[in-house]
């Protein structure tokens, strides 16, 4: 049994759709603007991001939950990216097709906010 860690991402509708597309089993490219994949390690910080940003910027926002070998994840160090508990892994846009080798299970929408 692989040991998983549980991430978050709060995304819009475009995201979503192109999440839904892959089956719910993996993360879209970046975009040549997006160099970095930032999945988020607790479902408060994902709350905020999806709600107060995504609904803003793209009409809604939805919070996705999703599991990841642990030992893979390893190789990212936790960031802290503002206050105590917003914390995020950085993921660099050339290494997203192997982690999303590394998803256990379907990527889940937890939330929606519009």
């Amino acid at each position: 049994m692989v040991e998983t860690t549980t991430l978050w991402r709060p995304v819009g509708p475009v995201e979503l759709r192109l999440v839904e597309e892959s089956g719910w089993r993996a993360w879209p490219p970046r975009l040549p603007e997006q160099p970095v994949f930032y999945p988020v390690l607790n479902e408060d910080y994902a709350v905020r991001i999806a709600r107060d940003w995504n609904v803003r910027h793209d009409g809604a926002g939805y919070v996705t939950r999703f599991e990841v070998d642990s030992a893979f994840l390893g190789r990212y160090p936790v960031r802290q990216a503002g206050g105590r508990t917003i914390l995020e892994l950085w993921v660099p846009a050339e290494e997203l097709a192997e982690f999303n080798d590394h998803i256990v299970g379907l990527i889940e929408v937890v939330r929606e906010f519009r």
